[in-house]
């Protein structure tokens, strides 16, 4: 099977960047005196999760329940679930945990542990859970000076069926930088954050087995790790437009693309029209905020050249391609063109499986777990 005859629209894994991108980052981390627990959620896929945790513990990250039962019941043991978990998801999470040697639940509600802890004890279950510090993302987390800082992880350790698993972070306001420069400041103050708690917590005798951060653009440019026990980065694997944009990654480091077909044209509008459209790309806007022109991905030849072509629009089943730099005049109806998504990880999760492409030929098939 080759690009020319695959029906569109169609997710293509470049197997060769991936396995570079995974050797790469799982050295850095490595170099830098941490564990590697990286993010499955942006791939849900076995495969790639078993290239990535080569060489290293085999712990991983997941954003869903789901992820995580088809993954433990892959021989993936070491789990951390890492959205904060709700009572309506205790049974799911329990069952998980009775099919895993380990899993870690994550949480920055002071009422959580007592909840949890009575389910588990009900089901004989034993869980780690962490708390969850918000670093300067503002999304999840408690601030690391408040006094629910120190108050939820003594509610753990109180519990009969709860273990304190540590503390836990994101810097997600890290896909918000311009520089590299403003990159290692969100870095350093991550690993800064979270390992002037730990400190704070164990002189107040409270044991902290684990400082744990992640994401893909402060692991790429952090100074030194001092004091962190695991990083759990996810985006690196396939890396994507929006991570070129900011610098994390070059275009040639980009695993993940969208075959699609040209099914119209507009000569007189300077326009195409492709048939990969929301639900074959996701409607992330990228690095708009950066780059107003960034449109819905860029436009790419089968060999992944850059056409210089605008993704302007999409609505559910086509993608509005402008001319901008390029030249449409070589494009007809049948012809196919790849798109470098702006994020991968929702591209991904909108496909049921990968394509595997390795020397330019379609090799393997390879399925992505969806589901929560």
């Amino acid at each position: 099977m080759d690009l020319e005859t695959i029906t569109t629209p169609a997710l293509l894994l470049d197997v060769e960047r991936l396995r570079r991108n995974a050797e790469r980052i799982g050295n850095r981390v490595r170099d830098l005196g941490v564990r590697l627990r990286p993010h499955v959620k942006t791939h849900k896929s076995i495969e790639v999760a078993r290239i990535q945790t080569e060489g290293h513990s085999g712990a991983i990250t997941v954003s869903t329940l789901a992820e995580g039962s088809a993954f433990a019941a892959r021989e993936f043991q070491d789990i951390t679930y890492a959205v904060p978990i709700e009572p309506g998801k205790f049974p799911t999470a329990l069952a998980l945990a009775k099919s895993c040697q380990r899993l870690s639940l994550i949480t920055d509600d002071p009422e959580l542990p007592a909840l949890l802890n009575e389910a588990a004890r009900n089901q004989n279950v034993f869980v780690d859970l962490f708390l969850k510090i918000d670093c300067g993302y503002h999304r999840c987390g408690v601030e690391p000076d408040s006094k629910e800082a120190r108050e939820i992880p003594e509610r753990i350790l109180d519990s009969s069926n709860l273990r304190f698993a540590g503390i836990l972070t994101h810097a997600g306001h890290s896909y918000h930088c311009r520089s590299r420069h403003e990159r290692l400041t969100v870095a350093r103050r991550e690993r800064d954050v979270m390992r002037q708690l730990a400190a704070e917590l164990r002189d107040s005798g409270v044991d902290v087995p684990t400082v744990s951060i992640g994401s893909t653009p402060s692991i790429t440019v952090v100074d030194h790790l001092d004091g962190i026990d695991e990083a759990r980065p996810g985006n690196y694997i396939f890396f994507d437009a929006f991570q070129a944009s900011i610098g994390s990654c070059t275009l040639d480091d980009c695993a993940l693309t969208v075959l699609a077909a040209v099914i119209h044209r507009d000569l007189k509008r300077n326009k195409i029209i492709i048939d990969a459209g929301a639900i074959a790309l996701s409607k992330d806007r990228g690095a708009i905020e950066f780059d107003p022109t960034s449109g819905y991905g860029r436009v790419l030849d089968l060999e992944g050249q850059d056409l210089g072509l605008s993704l302007a629009s999409l609505s559910q089943e086509h993608g509005e391609v402008m001319a901008g730099t390029g030249d449409i005049s070589r494009l007809k109806v049948g012809s196919r063109v790849r798109v470098l998504a702006n994020h991968s990880c929702l591209s991904a999760a909108q496909h049921s499986h990968y394509n595997v492409l390795e020397g330019g030929r379609i090799v393997d098939r390879w399925e992505i777990h969806r589901g929560w």
